[in-house]
């Protein structure tokens, strides 16, 4: 029986499933956030961000959480692709370091922008579930 608990969770890993409860949960939550992003879903927004979100841009731009809110639901820029690979999920308790590379496709009036980024998103579990609490990104060149 061992054996084959044993063969279970070789198995989801190499089929790239989550290795933990808590990273499905940090999964879940981060697929949640983007889908919230894409559709500039406030209250979605609200639930998923810490009071003391940290949220940096790749231009150095520092964001709290009501900036960060205010501009993704302003309407002036529409995120059309949030395309999302290389991740890693690391868990700290209650804590967890979700890195990946995104590729973004914004639309400001018209004009699209592709953006490909390397992420670093820290969530924090509280009561209310996993919350993001801080975020940088770095911008990669074309080429990456």
């Amino acid at each position: 029986m061992k054996a084959l608990a044993l063969f279970s969770l070789f198995a989801a890993v190499a089929a790239g499933a989550p290795a933990s409860k808590a990273e499905g949960e940090v999964t879940a939550a981060m697929e949640a956030f983007k889908k919230a992003y894409m559709s500039a879903d406030k209250a979605a927004l609200e639930k998923l961000t810490a009071a003391d979100l940290s949220y940096t841009h790749s231009n150095g731009k520092v964001e709290t959480k009501a900036e960060f809110i205010a501009a993704a639901t302003s309407g002036r820029t529409k995120v059309e692709a949030m395309d999302i690979s290389d991740a890693t999920i690391r868990v700290h308790g209650n804590t967890a370091l979700y890195q990946a590379k995104i590729m973004i496709k914004n639309n400001a009036g018209g004009t699209v922008t592709p953006v490909t980024l390397n992420i670093l998103h820290v969530w924090i579990k509280g009561p209310g579930g996993w919350q993001l609490a801080a975020r940088q990104a770095v911008r990669l060149t074309p080429a990456s």
